[in-house]
């Protein structure tokens, strides 16, 4: 499996129905929404590492409400 942190800005009063929405996404596995500069935090746990882009391209960036994100992906353990 591969982790990865996606780190979501959303436009102003739309952070906990953008939350909703990603929870529903297969391989999200924690959302978090959070104070400071991002407005949530979310876990993807994939089965392989050519599987994130896709992910983030067609599942999480096209949701309304959404100005920007930023994705870490951890090293393996």
């Amino acid at each position: 499996m591969v982790k990865a942190y996606v780190l979501i800005v959303t436009n102003p009063g739309e952070t906990h129905r953008v939350a909703v929405a990603i929870r529903a996404i297969q391989y999200i596995t924690e959302v978090h929404e959070v104070m400071g500069p991002y407005d949530i935090v979310a876990v993807l746990d994939a089965p392989s590492l050519t599987e994130v882009p896709g992910i983030l391209a067609d599942r999480i960036r096209t949701l309304d409400g959404i100005q920007s994100t930023t994705s870490l992906v951890a090293f393996p353990e």
